[in-house]
């Protein structure tokens, strides 16, 4: 009789084990699937802003570049405070110019002064220096501020020679929707989003891991690589 007890009761626990684990798994999945969706949604926007016939410009920077951060989407809405947000994707280049995967960041953004209307915009920063990349992966930074920002050149009649007489920190691209008057990134905060890293690739893994080391991937990224690859300037 005792050991039928026993048997029941060992049954019983390996069913609630495996219910956990499957209950952890799902909650998993489910969690990554914000990061897996931001993932692709940067792909889309790297084609979406190299494919308007004024960006020959990003694409000659995107080849010389030291990395990128790519938002999907910044919101930004106010009535003269104003203020934005958005959540992106940091990839660097390596001296094989080869893209990393992704770690992500989130940008926030204060301000005051002539402001009127609602804008949701896709945007790029290009990292053409060593200093700027270490300093987004190491701290908390403010653009502008720690970093040199600019509005990056847009035309075809900008030769290519001009890339090399560019010497911010950071160049942004911007595609707009709406009405706003004043949409420069200048003032903006970057910061890690080191829970959304761990989510996406299963274990803990620090943007340094995942930009310099190259120590863990996701091959769901490999879409958003190989767009950045196809858009830099032959």
């Amino acid at each position: 009789m005792q050991h039928k007890i026993n048997t029941v009761r060992r049954t019983f626990i390996s069913l609630i084990g495996a219910g956990a684990l499957l209950l952890g798994t799902s909650q998993l999945a489910a969690a990554g699937a914000d990061q897996n969706q931001l993932v692709e949604r940067a792909k889309f926007t790297v084609n979406d802003i190299v494919s308007k016939p004024d960006m020959g410009q990003l694409r000659r920077l995107l080849a010389i570049s030291k990395g990128v951060v790519v938002f999907p989407q910044v919101l930004k809405a106010g009535f003269f405070i104003g203020g934005a947000g958005g959540s992106g994707v940091l990839l660097s280049r390596n001296e094989a110019n080869e893209w990393s995967s992704p770690a992500f960041y989130t940008m926030g953004q204060g301000s005051i002064g002539l402001q009127f209307g609602a804008q949701a915009k896709e945007l790029i920063l290009v990292i053409m220096t060593e200093k700027g990349l270490k300093a987004i992966i190491n701290n908390q930074v403010k653009l502008g501020g720690d970093l040199s920002a600019a509005v990056g050149p847009v035309g075809t009649t900008l030769g290519a020679s001009t890339t090399t007489n560019l010497s911010a920190d950071i160049f942004s691209f911007a595609n707009s929707k709406g009405l706003f008057i004043g949409a420069s990134v200048e003032g903006s905060v970057l910061s890690q989003k080191s829970a959304w890293n761990e989510l996406y690739y299963g274990k803990p893994a620090s943007t340094q891991d995942i930009v310099l080391l190259r120590s863990v991937s996701n091959p769901q990224s490999d879409g958003l690589k190989a767009a950045l690859k196809a858009a830099e300037a032959p």
